[in-house]
C-alpha cells in the first residue's frame, strides 16, 4: 500500500518537533479525517534555514510532513511556495490515492507559515 519512502517517513520522520522562537507558523488541517499538520519556519534573508513539523494523523500525513520539510529546507521563499502536493507525493514515490489529501495539507502548511512570515514582514 505504502512505498519505501513513505514508510521510510513515517517510521523516522525528519525535522519532527516544535520550533521555539519560529519566525512563523503554518497550519492546515482536514476535519473530516482528523489530520492536523504545523509548520514552523525560520528564516535569514529569504532562505528558509530550519523548518519543523508537528502532525496529528496518519502514516501518510506524517510522511507528507516530514518529506515538505526536507522539500523546503534551503529554498527561498519563492521557491518553497511553488513546492507542490504533486512535488511532495512524488518524492515519496506515490501515495495511494485515498491519501494524496495529505500531500495537499503538508503543501498547504507550507504556504500558510510563509503566507503568514511575509505578512509580518510588511507590518
Amino acid at each position: 500500500m505504502y512505498s519505501k519512502k513513505v514508510i521510510e517517513h513515517f517510521t523516522k520522520p525528519h525535522n519532527y518537533g516544535k520550533m521555539e522562537k519560529a519566525d512563523a507558523t503554518g497550519e492546515a488541517g482536514n476535519p473530516v479525517c482528523g489530520d492536523l499538520m504545523k509548520i514552523y519556519i525560520k528564516v535569514e534573508g529569504d532562505i528558509i534555514k530550519d523548518i519543523k513539523f508537528e502532525t496529528l494523523g496518519c502514516a501518510a500525513a506524517i510522511a507528507t510532513s516530514s518529506m515538505i520539510t526536507d522539500l523546503a529546507k534551503g529554498k527561498t521563499l519563492d521557491e518553497a511556495m511553488k513546492i507542490s502536493n504533486k512535488d511532495v507525493a512524488e518524492s515519496l514515490e506515490g501515495l495511494p490515492p485515498i491519501k494524496m489529501h495529505c500531500s495537499n495539507l503538508a503543501a498547504d502548511a507550507l504556504r500558510d507559515a510563509i503566507e503568514k512570515y511575509k505578512s509580518k514582514k510588511q507590518d
